[in-house]
């Protein structure tokens, strides 16, 4: 059954002149997000770093809040081996989940110079996609 649903725009180029700020970079991104993106070309950097930025702000609609209500890095947006996007929890983000016992789906896409993430948090007493 799911829980909620968000869905969230970001601009790149918006993005790309955030990054420009070390205690930006720092602050919304956790430890594994800043080495992931710190490995990539300044413009795919920027397309990613607004993906990630979108799913996070959907993960935090979904969950029925906004900004402020878990701190950004520690919900990060990362990759699988596929290089499907995944959202990793921690701290009060990853407890949220627990207690309500929720998985989180996630879907990246960029068109036009923006990006944008949709997230379902679903319960975890049914069966995900393709289980």
């Amino acid at each position: 059954m799911i829980h909620g649903i968000g869905l969230d725009l970001c601009r790149i180029r918006r993005m790309e002149e955030s990054l420009e700020r070390e205690h930006f970079f720092r602050r919304v991104f956790g430890a594994e997000e800043q080495t992931w993106l710190e490995s990539l070309s300044p413009a795919r950097r920027a397309q990613s770093a607004a993906g990630c930025y979108a799913a996070k702000e959907a993960f935090l609609k979904a969950a029925g809040g906004g900004l402020g209500q878990f701190p950004l890095a520690s919900i990060q947006c990362l990759r699988r081996e596929s290089g499907a996007p995944f959202l990793a929890l921690s701290g009060p983000a990853g407890e949220y989940l627990e207690q309500n016992r929720l998985r989180a789906l996630v879907t990246i896409t960029h068109e036009g110079g923006m990006a944008a993430a949709l997230v379902i948090l679903e319960e975890k007493d049914f069966p995900a996609a393709g289980d």
